[in-house]
């Protein structure tokens, strides 16, 4: 049983998430600066398509809804601006870089990584389930690594469904920039790879991975098989239960909770095209790293 001690704190962040000038910054450049070429400039500045774009994964709305709904935001809040019109929108999200902000940890970097799957063309679970299943459900892939201490996405990447786990871990972890210390990478099963290790090893951090269970020792002798072999003896010997307890391999279950919130926004990808599912993901990344930022509960046990 835990009990959250900052609740008063938490309590306002709570609410603050639903202040119009969080998401809508009155300070922000809305109309693109001119660069000085011949050719037509844009008229709005990433940051304005950006913003239309966190408030379309925030209230999942429709492009032309989004248009509509920012239109009668910037009327409210007083402002001389005109909302871009959604074929704008839809144009500018394809290659649009989404800014995310986070903060670092105070010491070195804890990541929690996983993976899940988001659905873009299909029926409904309903359907399925009174119909029987159509076969032209397709799916993306998520892999995601989140900040123990903080909370905060630090990597995130969208694949199509054939891409393994083990396969995208390296660029994961290229994302976190590389004055940055990363002291462990906590993953599940499917990353316990000789490629994954030598990634994590390559960042001078501790994987935290436990073997499958029909892992076999590694018959090289390198330093990373012959370690991943030392734990393999190790669970055997003690248990599972017991190993998790002891290298606290059960925070991973943090990054299974943000994979929730990322669902919370929206089970399934609006878009079409893949880069503008992609920048559609990084905007949520963008809202829930918002979310996290404005305030989170710091709980402890209660025995």
């Amino acid at each position: 049983m835990y009990r959250t001690t900052n609740w008063s704190s938490y309590n306002r962040a709570l609410i603050n998430r639903g202040n119009i000038a969080i998401w809508f910054d009155p300070t922000t450049q809305w109309y693109a600066p001119s660069k000085g070429k011949q050719g037509r400039n844009q008229t709005y500045s990433d940051a304005a398509i950006q913003c239309c774009l966190m408030i379309k994964s925030l209230f999942r709305l429709s492009l032309r809804m989004v248009t509509g709904f920012v239109q009668s935001l910037i009327h409210l809040c007083g402002l001389n601006g005109v909302a871009p019109d959604y074929t704008t929108i839809c144009r500018r999200q394809q290659r649009i870089d989404i800014t995310i902000s986070y903060q670092k940890s105070s010491e070195g970097l804890h990541l929690l990584v996983d993976s899940t799957g988001l659905k873009f063309i299909g029926e409904g679970e309903w359907k399925r389930k009174k119909h029987q299943p159509e076969y032209r459900r397709q799916w993306r892939k998520l892999h995601i690594g989140i900040d123990a201490e903080t909370l905060q996405i630090r990597a995130v990447q969208l694949t199509t469904n054939n891409v393994s786990d083990s396969q995208v871990l390296g660029h994961l972890l290229a994302q976190i920039p590389e004055d940055e210390r990363v002291d462990s990478v906590y993953t599940d099963g499917a990353y316990d790879t000789k490629q994954c290790r030598k990634v994590i090893v390559d960042r001078q951090a501790q994987a935290v991975i436990p073997p499958r269970k029909n892992a076999r020792p590694w018959k090289d002798k390198k330093m990373g098989s012959l370690e991943r072999n030392e734990l393999l003896r190790t669970v055997k010997r003690l248990g599972r239960t017991i190993w998790k307890k002891w290298s606290g391999y059960h925070q991973r279950s943090l990054v299974e909770t943000k994979m929730h919130c990322i669902k919370l926004l929206g089970d399934k990808l609006s878009a079409r095209n893949f880069q503008s599912q992609v920048n559609g993901i990084h905007a949520r990344v963008a809202v829930l790293n918002k979310f996290t930022d404005l305030g989170r509960p710091h709980t402890r046990v209660v025995t």
